[in-house]
This record gives C-alpha cells, structure tokens and sequence, in this order.
C-alpha cells in the first residue's frame, strides 16, 4: 500500500493522515517480465526470416541469449570481405576457450542471390568457420537492407556479383542491443576484445 509519497503501509485500511482508502501498489510482475524481455533497441525487434549454413531458417531474436559478433559480407568478394572475415578470426583467436561458447559470430550475406545456404556452408569450410560459435546468414533483400540500416551499414550493388560496402563489426549483448563497433580493416581491435569479454564476464 503507498500514501504520502513513498510512504507504504502493509494493511488494507485507511490512511491515518488523510483518511482515504489505501490502494494496492501494481505487482511487479510485469516489470520483471520486461527486464528479461526485448527492448525498443533490440535486433530481435526485426521479424524478417534468414536461412542459415545449414539450410535452417530461423529469426534474428532465436540468437538470443549469446554476445554476438555481427559483420555483413558476400562470398565472392575479393577485396575488403576476405579481410573483414580475418578480422573476425583474428577476434575469436583473442577470446579465452572458456568463453566462446558464451558468443556467437554471425555473418550476415549482403548477396541474397549468389549466397545460398550451400554457398554460405562451402565458404565456412573453406575458412575454417565451422565450428558451433560460427554461423552465417542469408535473408530476402528486403531483409538484409533492413539489418544493414540497423547497423548503418552502407552498400551498393555495382555489378551483377561485387559490392562497395561499409567494413563494420558490430558487438550486440544476448539481449540483442547494439555494445560497440569497430570500422575498418585490419584495425587494433583492444577495443572490441574488451567489450566482448565485458559481456562474457
């Protein structure tokens, strides 16, 4: 029961001071509801569908639970994706083996056409990425110019199969909300390392 303020009273009576009825405070339920929920921040927020690697098709939100590492990229880039998926590696070599089960790297196609499930599964062999912490995603255009603008990322189609794009990792905490970023190749990327392990603490 609350009255005057932040006074609170634990019977159903009257108030000594100004004589009205005490009201019941609202439960807090629903507080703790939204404390483990999606915030307005949240990626998971987005319902566009992606297929994974694997050929399973899932939502942004069912990554929850995770820190994750999101980059964009496509498959037959021969200049600045080759060096953002070393970028990523080199990240993941940094994480100590008791934490990596705790992220997820997550690489999100900007080619929905030429990036097929088995492309995308093909490439992670290829590059050592097919372990369980690794995962790539290929969506409908819509989607992943939805995800980009998310991320602020930046791309441009210029041939039938190459890409001008933003080079952008982004770190989002299991809840889905944007942590930090790192732009550009081959950068120092203590930054990003801290975050991460902030997160994974």
């Amino acid at each position: 029961m609350q009255c005057e303020g932040n006074k609170t009273y634990n019977q159903p009576f009257n108030c000594p001071i100004c004589k009205m009825d005490l009201q019941p405070l609202e439960t807090s339920a629903s507080k703790i509801e939204n404390t483990d929920g999606i915030s307005e921040e949240s990626i998971f927020n987005l319902t566009s569908n992606w297929n994974t690697e694997e050929g399973e098709q899932i939502l942004l939100k069912d990554l929850k639970g995770k820190t994750l590492v999101m980059v964009m990229i496509y498959t037959s880039c021969k200049a600045a994706c080759p060096r953002l998926v070393a970028d990523m590696r080199n990240i993941e070599a940094q994480i100590p083996d008791n934490k990596i089960d705790q992220l997820n790297f997550v690489l999100i196609s900007i080619d929905s056409k030429t990036d097929t499930p088995e492309r995308l599964k093909s490439f992670a062999i290829e590059n050592y990425m097919d372990d369980p912490q690794w995962t790539f995603l290929q969506g409908t255009e819509t989607g992943v110019r939805e995800f980009a603008n998310v991320l602020a990322v930046k791309y441009k189609q210029i041939s039938p199969i190459d890409f001008s794009h933003s080079n952008i990792i982004s770190i989002f905490n299991p809840k889905g909300e944007l942590i930090h970023q790192q732009e550009g190749l081959g950068v120092d990327n203590t930054e990003t390392i801290d975050a991460i392990l902030r997160l994974t603490n």
